[in-house]
Protein backbone atom coordinates (compact mmCIF):
# COMPACT_ATOMS: atom_id res chain seq x y z
CA UNK A 1 0.00 0.00 0.00
CA UNK A 2 1.43 3.18 -0.98
CA UNK A 3 2.03 6.38 1.65
CA UNK A 4 -0.60 9.51 1.34
CA UNK A 5 0.98 12.28 -0.64
CA UNK A 6 -0.08 15.77 -0.56
CA UNK A 7 1.15 17.98 -3.67
CA UNK A 8 1.42 21.23 -2.95
CA UNK A 9 0.96 24.48 -4.84
CA UNK A 10 1.94 22.95 -7.94
CA UNK A 11 0.52 23.76 -11.30
CA UNK A 12 -1.79 21.26 -12.56
CA UNK A 13 -1.32 20.79 -16.45
CA UNK A 14 -3.83 18.78 -18.33
CA UNK A 15 -4.87 18.28 -21.94
CA UNK A 16 -7.70 20.97 -21.68
CA UNK A 17 -6.79 23.08 -18.79
CA UNK A 18 -3.88 24.36 -16.76
CA UNK A 19 -4.95 25.50 -13.27
CA UNK A 20 -3.00 26.08 -9.69
CA UNK A 21 -4.11 23.78 -7.18
CA UNK A 22 -3.04 21.41 -4.92
CA UNK A 23 -3.25 17.11 -5.18
CA UNK A 24 -3.99 14.74 -2.42
CA UNK A 25 -3.18 11.04 -3.19
CA UNK A 26 -4.03 7.87 -1.07
CA UNK A 27 -4.05 4.92 -1.92
CA UNK A 28 -2.64 4.93 -5.18
CA UNK A 29 -5.18 7.11 -6.47
CA UNK A 30 -6.16 11.00 -6.59
CA UNK A 31 -8.67 11.45 -3.80
CA UNK A 32 -8.96 15.11 -3.59
CA UNK A 33 -7.68 18.47 -5.76
CA UNK A 34 -8.22 22.10 -4.36
CA UNK A 35 -7.07 24.85 -2.52
CA UNK A 36 -4.64 24.65 0.67
CA UNK A 37 -5.74 21.15 1.29
CA UNK A 38 -4.62 19.51 4.56
CA UNK A 39 -4.17 15.66 4.81
CA UNK A 40 -2.90 14.44 8.59
CA UNK A 41 0.13 12.19 8.02
CA UNK A 42 0.70 12.86 4.19
CA UNK A 43 4.14 13.54 2.78
CA UNK A 44 4.81 16.83 1.79
CA UNK A 45 5.62 16.97 -1.90
CA UNK A 46 6.58 20.94 -2.94
CA UNK A 47 5.83 21.60 -6.53
CA UNK A 48 6.00 25.43 -6.07
CA UNK A 49 6.90 26.61 -9.79
CA UNK A 50 6.43 22.77 -11.21
CA UNK A 51 4.26 21.74 -13.41
CA UNK A 52 1.84 18.77 -12.41
CA UNK A 53 1.48 16.69 -15.14
CA UNK A 54 -0.06 12.72 -15.62
CA UNK A 55 2.72 10.72 -16.33
CA UNK A 56 3.96 9.73 -19.64
CA UNK A 57 2.45 7.06 -21.71
CA UNK A 58 5.33 5.26 -24.20
CA UNK A 59 2.52 3.49 -26.72
CA UNK A 60 5.15 1.72 -28.53
CA UNK A 61 8.28 -0.22 -26.66
CA UNK A 62 9.89 -4.14 -27.87
CA UNK A 63 11.67 -4.83 -24.55
CA UNK A 64 13.89 -7.56 -24.55
CA UNK A 65 12.51 -8.38 -27.79
CA UNK A 66 13.71 -11.52 -30.08
CA UNK A 67 14.76 -10.05 -33.27
CA UNK A 68 17.58 -10.68 -36.20
CA UNK A 69 19.65 -13.13 -34.11
CA UNK A 70 19.65 -11.20 -31.19
CA UNK A 71 17.45 -9.74 -27.74
CA UNK A 72 16.85 -6.21 -27.32
CA UNK A 73 19.52 -5.75 -24.23
CA UNK A 74 17.24 -3.31 -22.54
CA UNK A 75 14.55 -5.71 -20.97
CA UNK A 76 11.28 -5.12 -19.05
CA UNK A 77 13.63 -3.96 -15.55
CA UNK A 78 16.16 -1.80 -17.02
CA UNK A 79 13.63 -0.40 -20.24
CA UNK A 80 10.96 0.66 -17.46
CA UNK A 81 13.38 1.86 -14.60
CA UNK A 82 14.42 4.26 -17.79
CA UNK A 83 11.00 5.50 -18.54
CA UNK A 84 10.43 6.57 -14.61
CA UNK A 85 13.55 7.93 -14.43
CA UNK A 86 12.39 10.44 -18.16
CA UNK A 87 8.25 10.62 -16.72
CA UNK A 88 7.11 7.93 -18.15
CA UNK A 89 4.53 5.63 -15.40
CA UNK A 90 3.57 3.10 -18.42
CA UNK A 91 4.39 1.56 -21.65
CA UNK A 92 2.41 -0.08 -23.95
CA UNK A 93 4.85 -3.37 -25.24
CA UNK A 94 4.13 -5.50 -28.25
CA UNK A 95 3.70 -9.27 -28.16
CA UNK A 96 5.09 -10.48 -31.71
CA UNK A 97 4.43 -14.59 -32.47
CA UNK A 98 6.70 -16.15 -34.73
CA UNK A 99 5.45 -17.43 -37.89
CA UNK A 100 5.50 -20.75 -36.50
CA UNK A 101 3.61 -19.84 -33.34
CA UNK A 102 0.26 -18.17 -31.97
CA UNK A 103 -1.22 -15.61 -30.62
CA UNK A 104 -2.19 -17.17 -26.84
CA UNK A 105 1.46 -19.06 -26.68
CA UNK A 106 3.12 -15.70 -27.60
CA UNK A 107 0.91 -13.78 -25.05
CA UNK A 108 2.00 -15.94 -22.24
CA UNK A 109 5.40 -15.91 -23.12
CA UNK A 110 5.63 -12.16 -22.99
CA UNK A 111 3.26 -11.76 -19.79
CA UNK A 112 6.38 -14.10 -18.45
CA UNK A 113 9.15 -12.05 -19.04
CA UNK A 114 7.22 -8.96 -18.27
CA UNK A 115 5.45 -9.11 -15.19
CA UNK A 116 8.18 -10.32 -12.91
CA UNK A 117 10.53 -7.21 -13.93
CA UNK A 118 8.58 -3.87 -14.73
CA UNK A 119 8.99 -1.39 -12.52
CA UNK A 120 6.10 0.54 -14.33
CA UNK A 121 2.37 -0.41 -15.31
CA UNK A 122 2.10 -1.90 -18.51
CA UNK A 123 -0.08 -3.06 -21.50
CA UNK A 124 0.23 -4.96 -24.10
CA UNK A 125 -0.62 -5.06 -28.16
CA UNK A 126 -0.28 -7.88 -30.73
CA UNK A 127 1.48 -8.11 -33.74
CA UNK A 128 0.15 -10.56 -36.36
CA UNK A 129 2.56 -12.14 -38.67
CA UNK A 130 0.58 -14.64 -40.03
CA UNK A 131 -3.19 -15.06 -41.15
CA UNK A 132 -5.38 -18.51 -41.08
CA UNK A 133 -8.57 -19.70 -38.85
CA UNK A 134 -6.93 -20.25 -35.56
CA UNK A 135 -5.29 -17.03 -35.96
CA UNK A 136 -8.21 -15.02 -36.26
CA UNK A 137 -9.56 -17.17 -33.40
CA UNK A 138 -7.28 -16.18 -31.07
CA UNK A 139 -7.46 -12.27 -31.72
CA UNK A 140 -10.89 -12.62 -30.93
CA UNK A 141 -9.95 -14.80 -27.56
CA UNK A 142 -7.16 -12.10 -26.55
CA UNK A 143 -9.72 -8.94 -26.40
CA UNK A 144 -11.36 -10.65 -23.49
CA UNK A 145 -11.35 -9.42 -20.43
CA UNK A 146 -9.28 -12.02 -19.04
CA UNK A 147 -6.19 -11.08 -21.51
CA UNK A 148 -6.71 -7.05 -21.87
CA UNK A 149 -5.72 -6.64 -25.69
CA UNK A 150 -7.64 -4.24 -27.94
CA UNK A 151 -5.40 -3.27 -30.61
CA UNK A 152 -3.13 -6.04 -33.35
CA UNK A 153 -0.09 -4.99 -35.52
CA UNK A 154 0.43 -5.57 -38.87
CA UNK A 155 4.02 -5.15 -40.58
CA UNK A 156 4.34 -4.23 -44.59
CA UNK A 157 7.58 -4.72 -43.98
CA UNK A 158 10.67 -7.25 -42.74
CA UNK A 159 9.50 -10.17 -45.47
CA UNK A 160 9.91 -13.88 -44.95
CA UNK A 161 10.16 -12.57 -40.76
CA UNK A 162 7.23 -10.44 -39.89
CA UNK A 163 5.39 -9.47 -43.05
CA UNK A 164 1.80 -10.05 -43.90
CA UNK A 165 0.42 -9.85 -48.25
CA UNK A 166 -2.05 -7.53 -48.68
CA UNK A 167 -5.21 -10.01 -48.65
CA UNK A 168 -4.03 -11.27 -45.02
CA UNK A 169 -3.35 -7.59 -43.98
CA UNK A 170 -7.59 -6.51 -45.31
CA UNK A 171 -8.83 -9.95 -43.65
CA UNK A 172 -6.79 -9.14 -39.99
CA UNK A 173 -8.52 -5.60 -40.18
CA UNK A 174 -11.98 -6.87 -41.21
CA UNK A 175 -11.19 -9.44 -37.90
CA UNK A 176 -10.27 -6.17 -36.02
CA UNK A 177 -12.96 -3.69 -36.74
CA UNK A 178 -15.68 -7.41 -35.76
CA UNK A 179 -13.91 -7.53 -32.23
CA UNK A 180 -13.95 -3.99 -31.72
CA UNK A 181 -9.73 -3.69 -32.00
CA UNK A 182 -7.38 -0.72 -33.55
CA UNK A 183 -5.45 -2.10 -36.43
CA UNK A 184 -1.84 -0.41 -36.32
CA UNK A 185 0.63 -1.08 -39.02
CA UNK A 186 4.28 -0.80 -39.66
CA UNK A 187 3.80 1.06 -43.04
CA UNK A 188 7.01 -0.07 -45.56
CA UNK A 189 7.00 -2.06 -49.25
CA UNK A 190 8.29 -5.14 -48.63
CA UNK A 191 8.68 -6.97 -51.52
CA UNK A 192 10.32 -3.33 -52.86
CA UNK A 193 12.56 -3.16 -50.03
CA UNK A 194 14.21 -6.79 -50.50
CA UNK A 195 15.09 -6.06 -54.27
CA UNK A 196 16.58 -2.69 -53.61
CA UNK A 197 18.38 -4.16 -50.35
CA UNK A 198 20.04 -7.14 -52.81
CA UNK A 199 20.40 -4.74 -55.58
CA UNK A 200 22.59 -2.65 -53.12
CA UNK A 201 24.44 -5.67 -51.95
CA UNK A 202 25.65 -6.92 -55.25
CA UNK A 203 26.78 -2.97 -56.02
CA UNK A 204 29.26 -3.76 -52.88
CA UNK A 205 26.86 -1.16 -50.57
CA UNK A 206 27.56 -3.06 -47.44
CA UNK A 207 27.54 -0.01 -45.24
CA UNK A 208 24.37 1.03 -42.86
CA UNK A 209 24.09 4.06 -45.93
CA UNK A 210 22.79 0.92 -47.95
CA UNK A 211 19.61 0.43 -44.93
CA UNK A 212 18.00 4.05 -45.98
CA UNK A 213 18.62 3.73 -49.57
CA UNK A 214 17.08 0.48 -49.85
CA UNK A 215 14.15 2.09 -47.81
CA UNK A 216 13.24 5.35 -49.52
CA UNK A 217 10.81 7.73 -47.90
CA UNK A 218 8.73 7.56 -50.65
CA UNK A 219 7.84 3.60 -49.92
CA UNK A 220 7.18 4.49 -46.55
CA UNK A 221 4.51 7.04 -48.49
CA UNK A 222 3.03 4.38 -50.48
CA UNK A 223 2.37 1.91 -47.73
CA UNK A 224 0.62 4.36 -45.18
CA UNK A 225 -1.30 5.47 -48.31
CA UNK A 226 -2.47 1.73 -48.96
CA UNK A 227 -2.44 1.08 -45.86
CA UNK A 228 -4.94 4.09 -45.12
CA UNK A 229 -6.77 2.78 -48.53
CA UNK A 230 -7.06 -0.56 -46.89
CA UNK A 231 -8.70 0.58 -43.69
CA UNK A 232 -10.97 2.34 -45.39
CA UNK A 233 -12.31 -0.65 -47.30
CA UNK A 234 -12.22 -2.87 -44.27
CA UNK A 235 -14.19 0.21 -41.78
CA UNK A 236 -11.35 -0.60 -39.85
CA UNK A 237 -9.77 2.59 -37.56
CA UNK A 238 -5.90 2.60 -38.14
CA UNK A 239 -3.04 4.07 -36.07
CA UNK A 240 0.03 4.34 -38.21
CA UNK A 241 3.01 3.52 -35.53
CA UNK A 242 6.65 5.48 -35.80
CA UNK A 243 5.55 7.97 -38.76
CA UNK A 244 9.00 8.89 -39.91
CA UNK A 245 8.47 10.98 -43.23
CA UNK A 246 6.58 14.08 -44.36
CA UNK A 247 5.09 11.87 -46.90
CA UNK A 248 3.94 9.45 -44.35
CA UNK A 249 2.13 12.14 -42.12
CA UNK A 250 0.67 13.55 -45.49
CA UNK A 251 -1.16 10.74 -46.56
CA UNK A 252 -2.48 10.19 -43.53
CA UNK A 253 -4.06 13.82 -43.48
CA UNK A 254 -5.25 12.92 -46.34
CA UNK A 255 -7.41 10.15 -45.57
CA UNK A 256 -8.41 12.37 -42.06
CA UNK A 257 -9.92 14.71 -44.30
CA UNK A 258 -11.92 12.50 -46.23
CA UNK A 259 -13.30 11.37 -42.68
CA UNK A 260 -11.23 8.42 -42.24
CA UNK A 261 -10.51 7.46 -38.36
CA UNK A 262 -6.17 7.69 -39.01
CA UNK A 263 -3.69 8.02 -35.79
CA UNK A 264 -0.44 8.89 -36.59
CA UNK A 265 2.93 8.54 -34.30
CA UNK A 266 5.55 9.73 -35.19
CA UNK A 267 8.60 8.80 -32.14
CA UNK A 268 11.39 10.51 -30.38
CA UNK A 269 14.07 9.35 -32.45
CA UNK A 270 12.35 10.97 -35.73
CA UNK A 271 11.65 14.55 -33.72
CA UNK A 272 15.18 14.51 -32.09
CA UNK A 273 17.47 13.67 -34.65
CA UNK A 274 17.50 12.94 -38.87
CA UNK A 275 19.27 10.38 -40.66
CA UNK A 276 22.13 12.52 -41.89
CA UNK A 277 23.94 9.89 -39.43
CA UNK A 278 23.85 7.05 -41.55
CA UNK A 279 26.80 8.36 -43.80
CA UNK A 280 28.92 9.14 -40.99
CA UNK A 281 32.59 7.67 -41.70
CA UNK A 282 32.07 5.58 -38.67
CA UNK A 283 30.60 3.00 -38.52
CA UNK A 284 29.23 2.20 -35.35
CA UNK A 285 27.85 5.78 -35.69
CA UNK A 286 25.80 4.85 -38.36
CA UNK A 287 24.07 1.70 -36.91
CA UNK A 288 23.49 2.71 -34.01
CA UNK A 289 20.93 4.58 -35.80
CA UNK A 290 19.64 2.09 -38.43
CA UNK A 291 15.93 1.79 -37.18
CA UNK A 292 12.66 0.90 -39.64
CA UNK A 293 11.65 2.49 -41.35
CA UNK A 294 15.11 4.78 -41.12
CA UNK A 295 15.60 8.23 -39.97
CA UNK A 296 14.64 10.67 -42.59
CA UNK A 297 17.88 12.07 -44.55
CA UNK A 298 15.63 15.75 -45.01
CA UNK A 299 16.74 17.39 -41.87
CA UNK A 300 13.62 19.78 -42.27
CA UNK A 301 11.07 16.29 -41.07
CA UNK A 302 12.31 16.82 -37.68
CA UNK A 303 10.79 19.76 -37.04
CA UNK A 304 7.69 19.31 -39.67
CA UNK A 305 6.44 16.74 -37.72
CA UNK A 306 6.99 18.45 -34.39
CA UNK A 307 4.41 21.05 -36.21
CA UNK A 308 2.04 18.23 -37.22
CA UNK A 309 1.83 17.13 -34.02
CA UNK A 310 1.06 20.83 -32.60
CA UNK A 311 -1.74 21.01 -34.65
CA UNK A 312 -3.52 17.84 -34.57
CA UNK A 313 -2.28 16.45 -37.64
CA UNK A 314 -0.52 13.77 -35.87
CA UNK A 315 -1.09 12.57 -33.03
CA UNK A 316 0.67 10.93 -29.78
CA UNK A 317 4.55 10.54 -29.54
CA UNK A 318 6.16 6.93 -29.04
CA UNK A 319 10.05 5.80 -28.93
CA UNK A 320 10.02 2.67 -30.76
CA UNK A 321 12.39 1.24 -28.08
CA UNK A 322 14.45 -1.63 -29.34
CA UNK A 323 18.07 -1.10 -28.07
CA UNK A 324 21.07 -3.65 -29.29
CA UNK A 325 24.22 -2.47 -28.34
CA UNK A 326 27.50 -1.69 -30.11
CA UNK A 327 28.42 -5.63 -30.41
CA UNK A 328 24.98 -7.04 -31.33
CA UNK A 329 25.15 -3.97 -33.74
CA UNK A 330 28.27 -5.64 -35.57
CA UNK A 331 26.02 -8.72 -36.56
CA UNK A 332 25.84 -6.82 -39.85
CA UNK A 333 29.33 -5.41 -40.42
CA UNK A 334 29.75 -6.90 -43.24
CA UNK A 335 25.94 -6.68 -44.85
CA UNK A 336 23.53 -4.14 -43.98
CA UNK A 337 20.41 -6.32 -43.63
CA UNK A 338 22.21 -8.10 -40.93
CA UNK A 339 22.42 -4.97 -38.13
CA UNK A 340 19.48 -5.91 -35.48
CA UNK A 341 17.22 -2.52 -36.21
CA UNK A 342 16.25 -0.74 -33.34
CA UNK A 343 17.29 2.57 -31.01
CA UNK A 344 16.43 4.01 -27.55
CA UNK A 345 14.30 6.69 -26.30
CA UNK A 346 11.88 5.26 -23.95
CA UNK A 347 13.82 7.37 -21.06
CA UNK A 348 14.52 10.60 -23.23
CA UNK A 349 11.02 11.24 -24.90
CA UNK A 350 9.18 13.13 -22.81
CA UNK A 351 12.33 15.96 -22.97
CA UNK A 352 12.79 15.29 -26.37
CA UNK A 353 9.41 16.64 -26.71
CA UNK A 354 9.03 19.10 -24.82
CA UNK A 355 12.71 20.36 -25.57
CA UNK A 356 11.58 20.71 -29.27
CA UNK A 357 7.58 21.73 -28.84
CA UNK A 358 7.23 23.67 -26.25
CA UNK A 359 10.48 25.22 -25.66
CA UNK A 360 10.89 26.00 -29.03
CA UNK A 361 7.43 27.49 -28.95
CA UNK A 362 6.03 25.12 -31.21
CA UNK A 363 3.15 23.92 -28.61
CA UNK A 364 1.87 24.34 -25.71
CA UNK A 365 1.75 21.93 -22.16
CA UNK A 366 -1.57 21.18 -22.86
CA UNK A 367 -0.75 19.83 -26.14
CA UNK A 368 2.40 18.55 -24.52
CA UNK A 369 0.39 16.46 -21.72
CA UNK A 370 -2.06 15.42 -24.97
CA UNK A 371 0.93 13.93 -27.39
CA UNK A 372 2.95 12.55 -24.40
CA UNK A 373 0.27 10.82 -22.24
CA UNK A 374 -3.35 11.60 -22.77
CA UNK A 375 -4.11 11.06 -26.26
CA UNK A 376 -2.15 7.71 -25.63
CA UNK A 377 -5.03 6.98 -22.96
CA UNK A 378 -8.15 7.92 -24.95
CA UNK A 379 -7.29 5.82 -28.44
CA UNK A 380 -6.29 2.37 -25.91
CA UNK A 381 -9.30 2.98 -23.57
CA UNK A 382 -8.15 4.01 -19.94
CA UNK A 383 -8.79 7.68 -20.13
CA UNK A 384 -9.11 9.51 -17.66
CA UNK A 385 -8.08 6.47 -15.43
CA UNK A 386 -4.52 6.81 -16.84
CA UNK A 387 -3.42 10.30 -18.78
CA UNK A 388 -4.86 12.87 -16.53
CA UNK A 389 -5.12 14.81 -12.80
CA UNK A 390 -8.11 14.32 -11.45
CA UNK A 391 -10.31 13.02 -8.64
CA UNK A 392 -10.52 9.30 -9.27
CA UNK A 393 -7.52 8.57 -11.80
CA UNK A 394 -4.35 6.44 -10.87
CA UNK A 395 -1.44 8.34 -9.20
CA UNK A 396 0.90 8.59 -12.01
CA UNK A 397 2.21 11.70 -11.47
CA UNK A 398 4.98 13.90 -12.91
CA UNK A 399 6.65 17.03 -11.60
CA UNK A 400 7.64 18.51 -14.01
CA UNK A 401 10.43 21.07 -14.45
CA UNK A 402 10.21 22.87 -17.21
CA UNK A 403 13.31 25.86 -16.17
CA UNK A 404 15.42 23.17 -15.91
CA UNK A 405 18.33 21.74 -18.00
CA UNK A 406 20.51 18.48 -18.74
CA UNK A 407 22.59 17.09 -21.42
CA UNK A 408 21.58 13.81 -22.98
CA UNK A 409 24.36 11.29 -22.76
CA UNK A 410 24.90 7.30 -22.28
CA UNK A 411 26.92 7.95 -19.49
CA UNK A 412 24.33 8.60 -17.03
CA UNK A 413 21.03 7.25 -18.58
CA UNK A 414 19.86 4.37 -16.96
CA UNK A 415 18.76 2.06 -20.22
CA UNK A 416 20.93 -0.67 -20.67
CA UNK A 417 22.12 0.42 -24.23
CA UNK A 418 25.76 1.35 -24.77
CA UNK A 419 25.05 4.40 -26.59
CA UNK A 420 22.22 7.33 -26.68
CA UNK A 421 21.13 8.68 -30.64
CA UNK A 422 20.17 11.99 -28.51
CA UNK A 423 24.45 11.92 -27.44
CA UNK A 424 25.10 15.57 -26.41
CA UNK A 425 22.08 17.18 -26.86
CA UNK A 426 21.18 19.59 -24.03
CA UNK A 427 17.29 19.79 -23.46
CA UNK A 428 14.97 21.58 -21.23
CA UNK A 429 12.25 20.47 -19.14
CA UNK A 430 13.11 17.63 -17.35
CA UNK A 431 11.60 14.70 -14.83
CA UNK A 432 12.11 15.91 -10.89
CA UNK A 433 10.05 13.09 -9.26
CA UNK A 434 7.95 10.40 -10.33
CA UNK A 435 5.27 8.78 -8.90
CA UNK A 436 4.26 5.39 -9.74
CA UNK A 437 0.76 3.72 -8.86
CA UNK A 438 1.10 7.17 -5.47
CA UNK A 439 4.94 5.88 -5.20
CA UNK A 440 7.44 7.70 -5.39
CA UNK A 441 10.13 6.48 -7.60
CA UNK A 442 11.92 8.67 -9.24
CA UNK A 443 13.77 11.71 -7.10
CA UNK A 444 16.67 14.10 -7.01
CA UNK A 445 18.21 11.71 -9.56
CA UNK A 446 17.62 8.45 -7.65
CA UNK A 447 15.46 5.41 -8.31
CA UNK A 448 13.64 3.60 -5.72
CA UNK A 449 12.16 0.86 -7.36
CA UNK A 450 11.92 -2.61 -7.83
CA UNK A 451 11.14 -5.32 -10.55
CA UNK A 452 7.53 -6.51 -10.44
CA UNK A 453 6.05 -2.72 -8.72
CA UNK A 454 4.39 -2.29 -12.14
CA UNK A 455 1.19 -3.69 -12.94
CA UNK A 456 -0.41 -4.91 -16.07
CA UNK A 457 -3.35 -2.92 -17.40
CA UNK A 458 -5.81 -4.67 -19.05
CA UNK A 459 -7.17 -2.58 -22.41
CA UNK A 460 -10.90 -3.13 -23.17
CA UNK A 461 -12.26 -3.74 -26.48
CA UNK A 462 -14.67 -1.12 -28.61
CA UNK A 463 -13.13 2.24 -27.64
CA UNK A 464 -15.59 4.95 -28.14
CA UNK A 465 -12.58 7.53 -28.84
CA UNK A 466 -11.71 5.17 -31.69
CA UNK A 467 -15.06 3.31 -32.74
CA UNK A 468 -17.23 6.45 -32.50
CA UNK A 469 -18.30 6.78 -35.81
CA UNK A 470 -17.30 3.33 -37.32
CA UNK A 471 -21.27 1.60 -36.51
CA UNK A 472 -22.69 4.85 -38.14
CA UNK A 473 -20.28 4.92 -41.33
CA UNK A 474 -21.03 0.64 -41.73
CA UNK A 475 -24.72 1.70 -42.64
CA UNK A 476 -23.47 4.38 -44.77
CA UNK A 477 -21.03 2.16 -46.97
CA UNK A 478 -23.52 -1.07 -47.12
CA UNK A 479 -23.32 -2.34 -50.90
CA UNK A 480 -26.63 -1.30 -52.39
CA UNK A 481 -28.51 -3.99 -55.54
CA UNK A 482 -30.63 -2.37 -58.17
CA UNK A 483 -33.69 -4.21 -58.66
CA UNK A 484 -34.18 -5.56 -61.40
CA UNK A 485 -36.28 -7.43 -63.65
CA UNK A 486 -34.92 -10.98 -64.44
CA UNK A 487 -32.12 -10.87 -66.97
CA UNK A 488 -33.73 -13.60 -68.83
CA UNK A 489 -37.21 -11.54 -69.50
CA UNK A 490 -35.41 -8.34 -70.26
CA UNK A 491 -32.69 -10.07 -72.72
CA UNK A 492 -35.74 -11.68 -74.35
CA UNK A 493 -37.64 -8.77 -74.54
CA UNK A 494 -35.15 -6.70 -76.42
CA UNK A 495 -34.38 -9.52 -78.85
CA UNK A 496 -37.86 -9.73 -79.82
CA UNK A 497 -37.92 -5.89 -80.45
CA UNK A 498 -35.17 -6.06 -82.47
CA UNK A 499 -36.27 -8.70 -84.61
CA UNK A 500 -39.85 -7.28 -85.24
CA UNK A 501 -38.45 -4.66 -87.16
CA UNK A 502 -36.25 -1.98 -85.02
CA UNK A 503 -33.93 -0.40 -86.75
CA UNK A 504 -31.02 1.94 -86.57
CA UNK A 505 -30.78 5.17 -87.52
CA UNK A 506 -28.17 7.75 -88.17
CA UNK A 507 -28.86 10.86 -86.15
CA UNK A 508 -29.23 14.62 -87.87
CA UNK A 509 -25.96 15.88 -89.12
CA UNK A 510 -24.34 12.54 -89.85
CA UNK A 511 -23.27 11.86 -86.40
CA UNK A 512 -21.51 8.42 -85.58
CA UNK A 513 -24.16 8.28 -82.59
CA UNK A 514 -26.55 5.09 -83.24
CA UNK A 515 -30.05 4.95 -81.81
CA UNK A 516 -32.99 2.36 -82.24
CA UNK A 517 -36.40 3.59 -83.49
Amino acid sequence: MSQALLIKNGTIVNDDEILKADVLVKNGKIVEIGQNLHSEGAVLVEADGRLVIPGGIDPHTHMQLPFMGEVAVDDFYTGTRAALAGGTTMIIDFVIPSKDSTPLKAYKQWRDWADPKVCCDYALSMAITTWNEEVSKEMQMVTMPEYGINSFKFFLAYKGVFMVQDDEFYQGMLQCAKIGALARVHAENGPVIAEKAKALLDMGITGPEGHTQSRPEELEAEATNRACVLAGQANCPLYVVHVMSKGAARAIAHHRQKGSVVFGEPIAAGLGTDGSHYYSEDWLTAARHVMSPPLSRDPTTPEALMKLLACGELHLVGTDNCTFNCQQKLAGKHDFTKIPNGVNGVEDRMSIVWERGVHRGVMDPMRFVAVTSSTCAKIFNIYPRKGRIAVGSDADIVIWNAKATKVISKDHHHQAVDYNIFEGQEVHGVAEMTISRGNIVWEDGQLSVEGGAGKFVHLPPYCPYVFAAVQQREKVIQPRAVKRAPVEEMAAAKISEIQNGTRAKVPPGGGSKISFA
